[in-house]
């Protein structure tokens, strides 16, 4: 007999692919899932209160659930049969997905769901309720230190050097830094990247009704350049 027909026979007869159903695995696999999914509504929940982007997908926050139960899964099922999990090594291997994730947070958010999607999968849930602990603290800190004051871009269009003196003035609440001017003549242009609470832009509207400023637009902004 060659190595080959050993090794067949041995999975063969073996216990895990010769396992049968039991009650104690249906229960193991239906609170499995339940507690996957309930995670899943956890990490889709946490995603939508400290979402910060420009555009917020509520396609992609339903995926985080998805992605948490399936993980879970496949988890089971590599884990309770060695011909299932060689067969889904090998499917999984083949698949590519395309899809861009521009937007840094959301691919650590896409992670935290498919490792825990795995450890509740592997039955470990200290382990997962630690690291959920960690990553929604560490996300609240980050998100309440944001969350006060917001990131803006204005760009004022002005005459004379005086104006430009009243405008930096009125922005004395403000934190504020210029990022550029330019001279057209007697004509100038102002950008300043501003950080302040939203309640604080009043001074916009103060600034525009000056009578040498011709126009002040406000963008919001958080800092990063999205392509």
């Amino acid at each position: 007999m060659s190595v080959k027909d050993v090794v067949k026979k041995s999975i063969l007869e073996s216990e895990m692919y010769n396992q049968a159903i039991s009650v104690g695995m249906i229960l193991t696999i239906v609170a499995d899932i339940l507690a996957a999914l309930l995670l899943g509504i956890l990490i889709y929940q946490i995603y939508k209160r400290f979402y910060r982007g420009v555009v917020y997908s509520r396609n992609y926050a339903i995926t985080l659930i998805g992605m948490t139960v399936l993980t879970c899964m496949v988890t089971l099922a590599i884990s309770t049969n060695i011909v299932i999990s060689l067969g889904m090594v090998g499917a999984l291997s083949i698949v590519r997905y395309r899809t861009a994730i521009k937007e840094p947070l959301d691919l650590m958010y896409m992670f935290w769901a498919i490792t825990t999607g795995i450890a509740v999968g592997a039955s470990m849930y200290i382990l997962v309720v630690i690291a959920a602990v960690v990553m929604i603290g560490m996300i609240a800190v980050s998100g309440f230190g944001a969350g006060n004051q917001q990131g803006y871009m204005m760009v004022v269009h002005y005459q004379g050097d005086e104006t430009g003196d009243e405008i930096e003035k009125m922005l004395h609440k403000v934190r504020y830094r210029i990022r550029s001017k330019i001279f057209r003549g007697e004509n100038v242009e102002m950008t300043l990247q501003l950080k302040c609470k939203r309640s604080h832009l009043v001074f916009a509207e103060k600034i525009k009704g000056m009578k040498q400023v011709q126009d002040v637009a406000l963008l919001e902004f958080d800092g990063e350049y999205h392509g």
